[in-house]
């Protein structure tokens, strides 16, 4: 859709959402944009930080990413940021509080819903912040429409004086069409003017800028009635006609195509008038919404008949059939509740990188877990719950591992009183939200040993740099922070920290089980880095000697996928015939050469593979 002060465009290019909106943030004019990473929305900042005249950086968690941008707004210019769902919760604070507020320069939010659980631990629907915010919501259902949006929210955003929040999803995030571009559109930055009652939230002058609040919803609702991006596309079938948005407006479209569709882009404040008059024209109204019936509620509570979760799933993704099959119960089928069937393939759960530096952590967690509780957090090491490690007790959320390892140490009984008690974290999970958990478990001398995962990077959203990789986000040498000195200066006893080379089993297993029965806190290090990125160096890849393999599978313990079992028969010999047996293979071509399965094996039969080197 155009709008007519978007920038001319010039071509047209093939574009995710993510990257449409890294470009649409750029041609706005904003001169300030950062995020923490996190699937979906992670390549947001990643394809913006290629773009001259705008500084881009990643941001310790979400909180402070929305606070630079609010500062950067408050000084006139424009302003972005960038995260997934479960980001906006950290970010909530400084956000309820800027809604009131309000901005100077246009300042858009980004924010990436996993619908169907992609890669997060809940799936909860973003559009409840234009609610609770008072808050003007936009969402695309496609990387054309994600372009032109968010030109459009950082001219609503200056307009009525509010941020903006660019509801994108994990199927709009990252499937490409073409995308109509323009250049850079640079804006005039207006210097701070100082204004105590209007920046300061105190209670008496939060007072006053919550009537502001109430009248920019009164006219926030009057665009949501008279915008373009709420268009109605007619059709000839009308015994039902649907409310939809995102990619539930796509998915209608593709499952009725010849039936009227209300398309929400501009879905908050919800058009109660537009979508009434809508209604009368015909026999039957159904709101097609990922993933909570808010539109629904809405419609309801304005007594606008209408159907939704009533014969519609209120999770996992609205696909065409599923569409399809609520229409078939408002004819008198069956309603179900059931998520959409999966293509029936071979099961393939997650695992561990081939030589991953977490293998050995697990490895020996694994062997210490009937005597210790283990507290998960958010990672590429939460895989630690799976198979063949089966090492995690808990994970909730980003950084919660280090107060609900306290919390288990201050509220256990007596009977546990024995056990030891592990909070595992990575590095950049413990920059995000971490080291406030350590403090305090400090503060109330937990009974606590820290596992603090160190592989340099940002591993489960691809790599990306953060404060303690010494590199920030265009690879330029940065401040590195050092996490020893970090954790001592969070109180914990010198003598208790220790940094070990995850590669070293047998000295990684002693320093755990040491310090585990310690009555303190204590912080294990793991140094070495992501096999999969640049900084990680493989050494000589490993095989097995048939020889003298026995078949025990001790090494499988560790959970490198480079180990394999096959079944097949020995040799026939003087001492019997031959006979099936399990024999173990090192895939050379994926082994880094990390030496963990040959530190697990009593028979030497694990040894160098000739020019076997992994690039």
């Amino acid at each position: 859709m155009n709008i007519e002060s978007s920038t001319p465009v010039t071509e047209k290019v093939l574009m995710s959402g993510n990257e449409a909106v890294a470009r649409a943030v750029w041609e706005a004019g904003a001169r300030v944009a950062c995020a923490y990473p996190g699937t979906p929305s992670t390549e947001i900042l990643e394809n913006l930080s290629a773009y001259d005249d705008i500084h881009t950086h990643w941001s310790v968690n979400e909180k402070t990413s929305l606070e630079v941008a609010i500062g950067a707004s408050v000084a006139g210019s424009r302003a972005f940021c960038a995260m997934k769902h479960v980001g906006v919760n950290v970010a909530a604070d400084p956000l309820m509080s800027l809604t009131l507020a309000g901005v100077t320069g246009g300042l858009v939010i980004a924010v990436a819903d996993d619908v169907g659980f992609s890669s997060s631990q809940n799936e909860q629907d973003s559009r409840y912040w234009g609610r609770f915010g008072h808050l003007p919501i936009f969402e695309p259902s496609d990387s054309q429409e994600a372009r032109d949006m968010v030109i459009n929210a950082f001219e609503v955003s200056e307009k009525y004086g509010t941020p903006v929040i660019v509801r994108m999803t994990t199927r709009i995030c990252h499937v490409k069409c073409l995308v109509e571009i323009g250049e850079r559109k640079v804006q005039t930055v207006t210097a701070f003017k100082r204004d105590p009652e209007h920046w300061v939230m105190v209670p008496q002058n939060a007072k006053k800028r919550q009537v502001v609040q109430f009248e920019r919803d009164a006219r926030l609702t009057e665009l949501s009635e008279e915008t373009p991006w709420n268009p109605v596309i007619d059709g000839d079938d009308r015994r039902v006609g649907f409310v939809a948005s995102g990619p539930a407006f796509m998915h209608t479209s593709e499952a009725f195509p010849d039936a009227p569709i209300l398309k929400l882009g501009f879905s908050y404040p919800v058009p109660i008038e537009k979508i009434r008059a809508f209604a009368d024209t015909v026999d039957s109204l159904l709101v097609v919404e990922e993933t909570e019936p808010l539109v629904e509620t809405a419609l309801k509570a304005a007594s606008v008949a209408c159907h939704g979760k009533d014969v519609l799933p209120r999770c996992g993704e609205l696909l065409p059939s599923i569409i399809s099959k609520g229409v078939e119960t408002l004819h008198g089928g069956v309603v179900s509740q059931e998520m959409a069937k999966q293509s029936e393939v071979f099961p393939r759960p997650p695992s561990m990188c081939t030589g991953c530096p977490h293998l050995s952590p697990y490895y020996c967690l694994s062997k210490l877990a009937r005597k210790t509780t283990i507290v998960g957090d958010i990672g590429c090491y939460t895989l630690g719950a799976g198979h063949p490690w089966r090492a995690l007790d808990t994970a909730v959320s980003m950084g919660a591992s280090m107060g609900m390892a306290l919390g288990m140490d201050l509220g256990r009984s007596e009977k546990d009183r024995k056990k030891g008690i592990v909070a595992v974290i990575g590095d950049s999970t413990f920059l995000h939200m971490g080291m406030q958990g350590l403090l305090e478990m400090n503060y109330t001398n937990g009974n606590v040993t820290v596992m603090l995962l160190d592989n340099s990077t940002t591993g489960m959203t691809g790599g990306q740099e953060h404060a303690g990789t010494g590199l920030d986000i265009h690879g330029a040498p940065a401040p590195k922070v050092d996490f020893e000195k970090l954790c001592q200066a969070l109180g914990v006893n010198p003598e208790r920290i220790h940094t070990v080379d995850p590669y070293q089993l047998p000295e990684l297993y002693k320093v755990m089980k040491h310090e585990i029965a310690q009555p303190e806190p204590s912080v294990i290090i793991t140094n070495q880095p992501c096999v999969l990125i640049d900084r990680f160096e493989g050494k000589p890849a490993l095989k097995v000697l048939d020889d003298k393999c026995s078949g025990c599978a001790k090494c499988l313990s560790v959970g490198c996928p480079a180990i394999n079992v096959t079944r097949r028969e020995t040799e026939e010999r003087k001492s019997g015939p031959a006979f099936e047996r399990a024999w173990v293979t090192i895939d050379t071509a994926a082994c880094t050469g990390c030496n963990l399965c040959e530190q697990t094996c009593a028979y030497d039969a694990i040894v160098p593979a000739q020019g076997g080197e992994i690039q």
